[in-house]
């Protein structure tokens, strides 16, 4: 480790860090290291890595570059270099994979991350192109990788990446996932970046880990007077410290640059921070022409500057071999002043950089544009025999352009096409290169086109949506009237698309219905494209109704042109409207076709419209069948995760979320909806982001306990989200906004919130939840003593629970009803209610509903004078809740009824009478050992105590007994 200087005025910091050291594997996994440029992150990070060193940590290190932003994954390849590839290749298909990386990048090959952990988890392998690449599955191999890794290196394992301001956008996204994903291991993360630099999706992600407690942010401010005069220049006067910390504001680069220019002979310290560049440069000065330009190539090379490539750019093209020995010599002898002069430091893998990014910068920007070019396009002919990918070549093929060049342009097109899964902003930003410098003459119009419309989808991908509308609408202004190329539909299918998810519904529609107007007619391949969109967008903007037809008409289309996959597009679009309108028996019908469609298709004929699984798991979810929902939710997942539309996985994702809600499985149901909200942030859709929010307002109501407020938080900004709009999310963000406002103790809010999602009339409510809806509005108004508008809501709920035939829907009816006869002082009629919704929701699998029923009703049968029974229901609803992980029901529950001692069957023990309760509940001995963590043994030892002291012989005899004699 280099660099163990003695560190100034950081010793609190250092303490901090010391505690996060001497713990690994708990939280923070990721410490945050902010502050200017210079003032001592990186040396701050070095410091950390030396004691992580001596505790025995495995240390990994890696640094963004300034100059290389969009080779994917280069911050953690350059870390994961490190690593012993032996070590990797005992660690299975993903470290071998990164093995193969840091083997290419150790023999000067620039390595291409990209490939090789998708790959492995894909089953590609480490040499696997990388079309077939998941960025999602990167981010699991990567962290299943670091998990092993910091278990088989017995202390554990540090990562530090500094500079990460200027990281990749894939580096980010992999970062993102291990922040909202800690790793279950003796592992650290150590990032260090600018504050002001941080793009904004790390610099959320990283403040969403401090509020979690998963990261642990240290801003590092400028030192005191004290520590940099004392400590970096003892003996200095007084007057000219004083003058030399007020150039340099306390940052410790500022104030040492500023000393040894003094110190070279300079009058005074007047040159302020923004003069530090040319202060800089002037170390330069007493180089020699070969060594002021090997300089210029480390600074053009980055973290490829290594000999072999630094000759290459230092060299003549062509030269004997004789002169290239020399030229080796000439270079190591300009490498060992360049670093006697601390300009150059030597770093792992025989690469050298400049001592500090900023000298980087200086000298970088110094460098002649036409040189610099030059450099480039030298580095670019020098990977490019060394067998590196185009995404490592591309970016000097990038800088080193000065106009068309058919040759450049194609290995951009290359970089572009291996980044289109794994890295999509990569591959956006090579495309746009391109563009940047294709002529724009009529010979190039249509590889013009061409190359907007697969910019367009790189940039869907990667959640750009806005900026992908944007160049959609410029491809199909520039079509001309009479295309006939079936470019203007897929243009305008995708752009109705980006509309449709930015919430703009009455535009997707206009935008659609203009293009299947149009004439002469769209070729059958593309009206099935259309209308499949259209069928997407209308319903937010009119009644399903309304576009049923061109559904209909959509399907046979399909059907009849043998395309499959676009009839089960068809199919799940059909079944999620007529279940959100609550036409219960044709959206059953539907359903099962487009199951039956979906589950016949491949994962390759869906990898390009994983969207009818979303939309097929919803309908599903609206008609109960909580199992077939999650079967196709995680189908959709598993496929858009290798490379599908990055807008589509909060829908997934919210599809199983709100299943495991209902199946009260709530822990998980965080996580999800916890991925879902990252994703929509990042995203720049407000509906999306509303609806997101409204989903964990949803999971966050049951999880937290009573009196929590994070539920009613997220309802709030989710209906700031959603804004003044009019769709069926935003009636929904509206019903759990009233959801959440009834749970935090504001009856008349929820009343108001609920009537907003509606309207007057009510008919603003999903049919196929109304119910459940109303179900707010009935506890509200019994709440606020208003016993008629309950019981008129309660009947609507009745008549619609009759219609819909679901059994949630029937519970949520029942527990309207209940609520107004507990209202009017009718407990036990109310009660038996409850008991019937408790047994309706657990028909579906709904246990969250089900322990809810019990709990109420619970607390009735007990004041209707029914203790036993009371108890019964209790601890059943208590039970549930408690193992689905639910506190505000099991608060709900030590609130309303605590617990009687239930009457045992004579003669046994308070144990053995809890294993004969378990034996009547169905138990077996395994299942009973379980659940009172004993073992099976010992359960059988007190069934043989029971069977003697009550005289019966067998379990269903003895279930029968202790039935008698229980509630």
């Amino acid at each position: 480790m280099t660099d163990r200087t003695p560190l100034v005025g950081r010793e609190a910091k250092l303490d901090r860090l010391d505690a996060v050291l001497d713990g690994p594997g708990g939280p923070p996994g990721v410490v945050d290291l902010t502050g200017a440029a210079g003032i001592g992150k990186s040396r701050l990070l070095t410091e950390v890595c030396g004691r992580a060193e001596e505790r025995g940590l495995t240390v990994l290190r890696g640094r963004a570059t300034e100059y290389e932003r969009h080779i994917p994954f280069r911050v953690f390849g350059d870390a994961f270099a490190d690593l012993d590839p032996e070590l990797l290749r005992g660690l299975g298909a993903p470290g071998a994979a990164w093995a193969a990386s840091a083997g290419a990048a150790a023999d000067g090959i620039p390595a291409n991350p990209a490939v090789d952990p998708a790959g492995a988890e894909a089953g590609a392998g480490a040499g696997a192109g990388v079309s077939a690449v998941d960025r999602f599955a990167a981010h699991r191999a990567t962290a299943r990788l670091l998990t092993a890794v910091g278990g088989r290196t017995g202390a554990g394992l540090l990562i530090a990446l500094d500079d990460l301001h200027w990281a990749d956008p894939a580096s980010l996204e992999l970062l993102d996932h291990l922040v909202r994903h800690p790793l279950r291991a003796p592992v650290v993360i150590v990032v260090a970046r600018r504050d002001r630099q941080t793009a904004p999706s790390l610099a959320a992600a990283l403040t969403r880990g401090v509020d979690t407690g998963a990261v642990l942010r240290l801003d590092l401010g400028p030192l005191t007077e004290r520590a940099c005069v004392e400590q970096l220049a003892p003996g200095l006067p007084p007057d000219r410290a004083a003058r030399l910390y007020a150039a340099s504001e306390g940052n410790p680069l500022y104030f040492l640059t500023l000393l040894q220019g003094q110190g070279q002979g300079r009058s005074g310290p007047a040159l302020p921070p923004g003069g530090l560049g040319a202060l800089l440069l002037d170390e330069l000065t007493p180089l020699s022409a070969a060594q002021r330009r090997t300089a210029e190539a480390v600074a053009v090379l980055g973290d490829q500057a290594t000999p072999p490539l630094l000759l290459a750019l230092t060299e003549p093209a062509s030269v004997s071999a004789s002169a290239s020995a020399s030229g080796s010599e000439r270079l190591d002898a300009d490498l060992g002043v360049l670093a006697r002069r601390d300009l150059i430091r030597p770093r792992p893998g025989g690469v050298w950089s400049l001592r500090h990014p900023v000298l980087r910068a200086a000298v970088y920007e110094d460098t002649g544009p036409g040189r610099r070019a030059a450099l480039h396009r030298r580095a670019a002919a020098a990977l490019a025999a060394a067998g590196a990918p185009a995404t490592v070549r591309a970016h000097h093929v990038e800088r080193a352009l000065t106009g068309w060049e058919p040759e450049a342009a194609a290995v951009l097109l290359e970089a572009a096409e291996q980044s289109e899964t794994t890295a999509p902003a990569s591959c956006a930003h090579w495309l746009e290169v391109v563009l940047r410098v294709l002529p724009d003459t009529p010979g190039h119009a249509a590889r013009r086109r061409d190359l907007m419309l697969k910019r367009a989808r790189a940039l869907s991908v990667c959640g750009e949506l806005r900026a992908s509308r944007d160049l959609l609408h410029e491809v199909i202004a520039g079509l001309p009237a009479d295309d006939g190329s079936g470019v203007r539909a897929a243009a305008v299918t995708l752009c109705a698309s980006m509309e449709r998810h930015l919430g703009q519904y009455r535009a997707s529609v206009a935008l659609l219905r203009r293009a299947l107007s149009r004439r002469p007619a769209p070729a059958p391949a593309d009206a099935v494209a259309l209308g499949l969109e259209l069928g997407s967008s209308a319903p937010h903007a009119l009644p399903f109704p309304a576009v049923r037809a061109e559904v209909l008409r959509t399907l046979e289309l399909a059907r009849a042109l043998g395309n499959e996959p676009a009839a089960a597009g068809a199919l799940a679009v059909s079944a999620l409207g007529e279940a959100y309108e609550g036409n219960t028996a044709a959206a059953r019908e539907l359903a099962d076709r487009a199951a039956a469609c979906v589950d016949a298709l491949t994962d390759r004929d869906l990898a390009d419209q994983c969207e009818p699984l979303a939309r097929l798991g919803w309908a599903e979810f609206y008609l109960e069948r909580y199992e077939d929902a999650e079967r196709h939710a995680d189908r959709g997942l598993a496929i858009a995760r290798r490379g599908g539309p990055l807008h589509l996985l909060p829908h997934l994702l919210m599809c199983k979320a709100i299943v495991h809600t209902h199946a009260c499985r709530l822990p998980s149901a965080l996580d999800l909806v916890d991925e879902a909200e990252s994703i929509a942030r990042g995203i720049g859709s407000d509906e999306l982001l509303g609806l997101v929010l409204a989903n964990k307002a949803q999971v966050l109501i049951a999880a937290r306990p009573p009196g929590d407020v994070s539920a009613l938080a997220a309802a709030e900004e989710a209906v700031a989200a959603a804004g003044a709009r009019t769709s069926w999310w935003t009636s929904l963000v509206w019903c759990v906004m009233s959801y959440a406002a009834l749970h935090g103790g504001d009856p008349v809010r929820a009343r108001s919130a609920m009537l907003r999602a509606g309207g007057a009339d009510l008919a603003g409510l999903q049919p196929s939840m109304r119910p459940l809806f109303l179900e707010a509005l009935v506890t509200a108004a019994v709440t606020t003593g208003d016993l008629a508008g309950a019981q008129e809501w309660a009947a609507l709920a009745g008549r619609d629970a009759e219609r819909l035939g679901l059994p949630v829907q029937r519970a949520a009816a029942l527990r309207c009803a209940g609520q107004v006869l507990a209202g009017s002082g009718r407990p036990a009629a109310a009660a038996e209610r409850f008991a019937r919704a408790a047994e309706e929701a657990g028909r579906s699998g709904a246990v969250l509903w089900e322990a809810q029923s019990l709990l109420i009703g619970a607390s009735l049968t007990a004041e209707a004078g029914d203790p036993a029974t009371a108890s019964a229901m209790w601890r059943r609803g208590r039970r549930l809740a408690e193992s689905g992980g639910s506190l505000l029901l099991t608060g709900l529950a030590d609130l309303l009824l605590p617990p009687a001692p239930p009457p045992r069957v004579p003669g046994l023990t308070p144990r053995e009478h809890e294993i004969a309760t378990l034996v009547a509940e169905g138990l077996t001995t395994p299942a009973i050992a379980a659940r009172l963590y004993l073992s099976p043994r010992t359960v059988d030892t007190h069934l043989s105590h029971i069977f003697r002291k009550t005289g019966v012989t067998t379990r269903s005899a003895l279930a029968a007994l202790t039935a008698r004699h229980l509630p």
